[in-house]
């Protein structure tokens, strides 16, 4: 069970650092509304260029953290539930815009992983 769980640790911290440091500036189809960057989704939630750089932040220190927790284990659990928290505001931003429930996926999944990485 150890060894899945590092594997989960791995796979959604590089996967919060792959949408924060180098898809930022791309469009995907899981974007709220039409917007085609990450600052562009934010305006579209109704939300400042300043909050973009706070939640980013905090999604990429936790992430680096859930990281580093491979090695750390004190940390697992404060950065899981950090971004279960963060990726739980994403889907209610999701909801708030009337996005289709699809666009919420990835949030969800990795919000559901989170859980399991601090509850497991």
């Amino acid at each position: 069970m150890n060894y899945l769980i590092i594997a989960l640790q791995i796979i959604v911290g590089i996967s919060i650092l792959n949408v924060w440091l180098i898809q930022y500036n791309k469009a995907t189809k899981w974007r709220g509304g039409k917007a085609k960057t990450l600052m562009e989704e934010f305006r579209v939630y109704g939300l400042s260029k300043q909050m973009c750089y706070v939640i980013g932040f905090f999604k990429i220190t936790l992430a680096v953290l859930l990281i580093c927790a491979i090695w750390f284990p004190v940390l697992k659990q404060p950065a899981a539930l950090g971004l279960a928290l963060l990726l739980s505001g994403s889907v209610v931003m999701h909801f708030k815009i009337n996005d289709p429930l699809i666009k919420s996926f990835p949030a969800a999944l990795f919000l559901m992983l989170c859980l399991v990485i601090a509850f497991v």
